[in-house]
Parts: structure tokens; C-alpha cells; sequence
């Protein structure tokens, strides 16, 4: 990690410049990640004014803090996924994309020319992309980046390139690292004050250049405290303890409709193919022989909806659940020897909970797997869990992910974790150390109160 300079300490004339940053995000779970980093930061002495723009949809993340955007926002028909399939960049060029972009770029210079005649100091933190990146390069003013889309895990692990079916797959990586030179060439800039990388491998690479990257952590990892804390100290019979519980699977089905519902649809599949074999000694040697599965809906989801499906497959309302979640509006279900509850409350202790997932999502099965558990992933239609969105993503997080082709194949995948303990002990690691340790937000929101403070406000 490169070491960070104490804060300065503030004059009273400095005391009196006013503290200006706008944040640049291209997309939902970025805009959740700016709202984590800029959270620590309110808490900071002396906080600045923040200001956002959200590069994609109508960042509904940032009202939680009352921060005031500027410019124009719009949700475009991609959903912001446009680098999965050309033609979903077609419809957004004909939804007005380029439009949108032009007033974007006018709306950054016109602020950073507004706090610049006001005599403030400012700086912008992009967060997301290349796209952000590069309009903050276009600003004029001094900036940092956080870099969420891309890792060095993609193309390599800490020994070697990985082996790629995909001939094209070269070009992931033709200069020597998954940011390609004109990446980088906005990173080294002057006006780069600096970058955060996602994780250290990736933050290693980037230093071989000369680009200001620090290895602070993964805000992704912040804030997915459960409410009930897992027990700190063990007695002498957790063995047994750990023999009795039931097996507890973890369903993440996505956050975006109506795409969550076909997921959903396929996840249902998966749950039936293992409940055809749930009585077999592979599951009930390791547990009671109770499988409990934990259905971590997210609000922006027709629960209803969900629940229809449920019942459609043969699960029955049950009054009392076997596991405790902190969330009373929680619907359990029972079928055979085991359980479902669906709960759209509590995401953080349904991450907790879990010994492992059936995942097509994005940031939640990385949130999974930074947790030291292992996630089962199911290629689906999209527009962003696709066969090439999975696959990628199992490149990204290594041997956490085991991607089956089929939700049929989803119950082998199961008996194999089960009968496997070091395959477990090193998925432990090896999401820990893909995914980072909590605290990232606020460690980055340290270094950007110093590059406030230290910025020209000229510039």
C-alpha cells in the first residue's frame, strides 16, 4: 500500500476557501459505491459541498444524502449496459445517448468554471469507468478515480496469465495490463491526483507506470454489517453444533426487473434439481439434514411476483422459520425437509447466513464472495447476467465461483463443495483477498480531504 501524507494543517485563510467536489458515476452499483465513499467523507472535519453526476440513470442513490446533482440525467434503453451487446448501444444513440453526453460534458466545465470564478478549491472523483475518467480529464481540475469495472484478476492471477479459449482474449491484455495505454494516459496526468484501484493485484500493476495508484481497498466490502453478529468465541462443543444446523444456500437472483424474474425462473430450477437429492448422505452428512434457502430480494422487486413463482413450484407457507433473520415480514415456506424464505429486508445477514449461493447477479455475488464463500452462478438471457457476463465474472473471482452451464448441474456443484473442505478453505481465502477488507470508503475519503486541501484552486 503507498503511504499517504499526514492531513494538512488548515490556516485560517484556508479554513475560509470553501471545499468543492463533484462525483462522475456511470451506473447504479458505482452511484451505491460514491455514496459509501461520500458518507465517510460527510463525517470528516471540515466536510466539502458535494455535488454528483450521474453519467447513467437518474442516480436515485445520492437523494439518501441529499446531495444535489447537476445537469442532466436520463435512464437510458441499455439500462446502462451497453458494452454487452452493440445493439443495445444503437438503441441508446436513438434514445438520445449522444445528446445527453454533450450536455453532460458543458454541465462538468460549466461547474468546475462556476467554482473556479468563486475563488473555491475543487476536484472531481470519478468513479466507474473510462467514461467518468475521461470527463473529468476534460474538466480542467484536478481529480482521482476509483476504478470498479476493471481488475487484473480478469486476465491473470498472482502467478500467471490465465489460459483463454477466446483468441481475441489477447487483446484484454496487449500491453501488459486489463487498462489499456489510453486508460492509463488519464491516470498519469498531472491533474491525476490519484487513482484507486479495486484490489492489490491490480494496484501493483498500474504502479509499474508512472500513475499514482493506491492500494486502499474495495468499497464494495463496506457497509455489509449484519445486524445479528456472528459469535466470536466457540465452546468446546461447535462440532456438533455445527453438525446439527441446517445447510443454508443463499439466493441472489438480481436487482434489475424484469430480468430478475427470469433468473428467478431459473434459479427455481436449480433449488428443485437439488431438493431431488436433498435427503442424500452428501447433504444430510454435513448438516441435520435441513436445507434452508434464503431468497435475498431486492425492494426493487414485485415480491409478490416472486412469490407466485415460489408456490408454483411446490412450496407450501409455513408459520415458523427455522433460522432467525431480522426481518418480520419475511415469508417461510416449507417443502419435504426443507425451508425457503424470501426477505427483501435484510441483505446484509442473508449474505452472512449463507454457506453458499446460487447467484446471477453482479455486485452481489462479489459481496458474497468477498464474505470467504462460494457462489454458484447460472449463465441467463440478460442484458447483464449473459453467458459472457458469467464467465467473465467467474475470471474475476477465481475458484469462489463455480460456473454451471445448466441449473440442473447446480446439485453436483453442491455435493462437491460439501465433500471438499480444503476446496472451502481456499475459496475462504481467495474471496478475501480478490474482494479486499472493509474500510475502503472511508481510508479513500482521508486521501480526498487531503487532495481538497491541497489542490489549486487556479486549476
Amino acid at each position: 500500500m503507498s503511504e499517504l501524507s499526514p492531513l494538512p494543517v488548515t490556516s485560517n485563510s484556508e479554513e475560509s476557501s470553501r471545499l468543492r467536489l463533484l462525483v462522475l458515476s456511470n451506473g447504479h452499483g458505482e452511484d451505491v459505491i460514491s455514496v459509501r465513499i461520500l458518507q465517510e467523507l460527510q463525517q470528516q472535519p471540515n466536510p466539502p459541498e458535494i455535488f454528483a453526476l450521474p453519467l447513467v440513470g437518474q442516480g436515485h442513490a445520492y437523494q439518501q444524502l441529499n446531495i444535489r446533482l447537476i445537469g442532466s440525467v436520463r435512464t437510458m434503453p441499455s439500462g446502462g449496459f451497453v458494452y454487452m451487446d452493440g445493439r443495445q448501444f444503437v438503441r441508446d444513440v436513438q434514445g438520445g445517448l449522444l445528446q445527453l453526453t454533450a450536455s453532460q460534458i458543458n454541465a462538468v466545465r460549466h461547474w468546475v468554471n462556476t467554482q473556479t470564478k468563486l475563488g473555491n478549491r475543487k476536484a472531481i472523483l470519478a468513479v466507474g469507468d473510462i467514461i467518468p475518467l475521461l470527463f473529468a480529464w476534460l474538466s480542467d481540475a484536478s481529480y482521482a478515480f476509483v476504478g470498479t469495472a476493471k481488475s487484473e484478476y480478469y486476465v491473470r492471477d498472482e502467478v500467471d496469465l490465465l489460459k483463454r479459449k477466446n483468441r481475441g482474449a489477447s487483446w484484454e491484455n496487449f500491453s501488459g495490463s486489463i487498462y489499456h495505454p489510453w486508460e492509463r494516459w488519464l491516470m498519469s496526468r498531472q491533474r491525476c491526483k490519484a487513482v484507486f484501484p479495486r484490489d492489490s493485484l491490480t494496484a501493483e500493476i498500474l504502479k509499474k507506470w508512472p500513475i499514482p495508484a493506491f492500494d486502499l481497498g474495495n468499497p464494495m466490502m463496506d457497509g455489509l454489517e449484519p445486524s445479528i453478529p456472528r459469535p466470536r468465541f466457540y465452546s468446546a462443543d461447535i462440532e456438533k453444533q455445527e453438525l446439527a444446523r441446517p445447510l443454508i444456500v443463499t439466493i441472489l437472483p438480481g436487482s434489475r426487473p424484469p430480468e430478475a424474474y427470469a433468473n428467478w425462473h431459473q434459479i427455481m430450477i436449480a433449488v428443485s434439481a437439488m431438493m431431488a437429492v436433498v435427503t442424500e448422505q452428501e447433504f444430510v452428512g454435513h448438516t441435520s439434514g435441513t436445507v434452508v434457502f434464503l431468497g435475498a430480494i431486492a425492494p426493487s422487486l414485485h415480491f409478490e411476483s416472486i412469490r407466485q413463482i415460489l408456490e408454483s413450484q411446490g412450496w407450501h407457507p409455513h408459520a415458523e422459520p427455522p433460522i432467525k433473520i431480522p426481518d418480520t415480514n419475511a415469508l417461510t415456506f416449507k417443502q419435504k425437509n426443507a425451508f425457503f424464505i424470501l426477505s427483501q429486508n435484510a441483505y446484509n445477514d442473508c449474505l452472512h447466513l449463507g454457506d453458499m449461493a446460487i447467484a446471477m447477479a453482479g455486485t452481489a455475488t462479489e459481496q458474497f464472495v468477498g464474505l470467504g464463500k462460494p457462489a454458484i452462478t447460472i449463465p441467463g438471457s440478460g442484458p447483464q447476467f449473459t453467458p459472457v457476463f458469467a464467465e467473465a465474472q467467474s475470471r474475476h473471482l477465481g475458484a469462489s465461483v463455480i460456473l454451471v452451464e445448466e441449473p440442473v448441474e447446480v446439485a453436483g456443484a453442491v455435493r462437491s463443495l460439501l465433500s471438499n473442505p480444503d476446496t472451502l478453505q481456499a475459496i475462504a481465502e481467495n474471496g478475501i483477498r480478490r474482494m479486499g477488507k472493509p474500510g475502503a470508503a472511508k481510508r479513500i475519503a482521508e486521501y480526498l480531504m487531503e487532495l481538497l486541501w491541497t489542490v489549486n484552486s487556479d486549476q
